[in-house]
C-alpha cells in the first residue's frame, strides 16, 4: 500500500512539474542554460551565467567590477567559489583591490601559491557571513554589541561609529543586494586572528 502512495505521490509530483515547464515554454521563458564553460567552473555551483531577469550572485558581481580582480583571483586560487554562490543567504565584505595592495609586500603573492591554499581560503572565508545583514541589520547589530559570525569559525566586531559602520576594523564603504545576500564592499583585508 506504501508502495502505492509513494507511486502515485510520485507522479503527480512528475506532472505537475512538466505542467509547469510547459507554461513557462508557451509564456516564452526558458531556464537558464550554460553554453560556455570558460567563465567558471567549479563544484557544483552555477556561478556562470545570469538568465534574463535573474538577479547575479556574489561571485558574478565581483567578476563584473575590476575593483575586485584580486578577490576574485584569491578565490578561485583558494577553491573557494562554492562560499561565495551558494544559494545563502549571505554577507560577503568585500576587499577592493587597493586593500590587498595595503598588506605587508609579497603577502597576496605568497597566499597565492598552491601550497599555502589552505591558509588562503580561510583568510577569504572570514570575510563571509552565513547570514543577512543588509546595512539595517549591521546597524541593529552595532547598537546591540554583537559579534557577526563568520564562516571562518571567527567573530567580528560590528561597531556604528559617527553614522559608519565598522566591522573587523574596517569601514563598510559601499553595500550591492545579491540574489545569495549582500556584498558589503571594505576597504581592508579582514585577516582573522589565530
Amino acid at each position: 500500500m506504501k508502495i502505492k502512495i509513494l507511486t502515485i505521490v510520485g507522479l503527480f509530483t512528475f506532472s505537475l512539474v512538466s505542467c509547469e515547464n510547459d507554461k513557462q515554454e508557451e509564456k516564452g521563458e526558458t531556464k537558464t542554460e550554460v553554453t560556455s564553460k570558460s567563465l567558471t567552473e567549479h563544484k557544483g555551483q552555477a556561478a556562470v551565467a545570469v538568465g534574463e531577469g535573474e538577479q547575479a550572485n556574489a561571485l558574478m558581481v565581483a567578476k563584473s567590477l575590476p575593483d575586485f580582480t584580486t578577490l576574485v583571483a584569491a578565490i578561485e586560487a583558494a577553491g573557494v567559489q562554492d562560499a561565495v554562490v551558494n544559494t545563502g543567504p549571505l554577507t560577503i565584505f568585500a576587499p577592493v583591490n587597493a586593500a590587498f595592495d595595503k598588506l605587508p609586500e609579497g603577502t597576496v603573492e605568497t597566499l597565492l601559491k598552491p601550497e599555502n591554499k589552505a591558509k588562503l581560503a580561510f583568510v577569504l572565508v572570514n570575510h563571509v557571513a552565513p547570514a543577512n545583514y543588509p546595512i539595517k541589520q549591521l546597524k541593529k547589530e552595532a547598537k546591540k554589541g554583537r559579534k557577526l559570525y563568520m564562516a571562518s569559525g571567527k567573530y567580528l566586531v560590528v561597531e556604528n561609529k559617527d553614522g559608519k559602520i565598522i566591522v573587523g576594523g574596517t569601514e563598510v564603504l559601499k553595500s550591492v543586494k545579491v540574489s545569495n545576500g549582500w556584498i558589503h564592499v571594505v576597504g581592508e583585508v579582514l585577516v582573522p586572528t589565530e
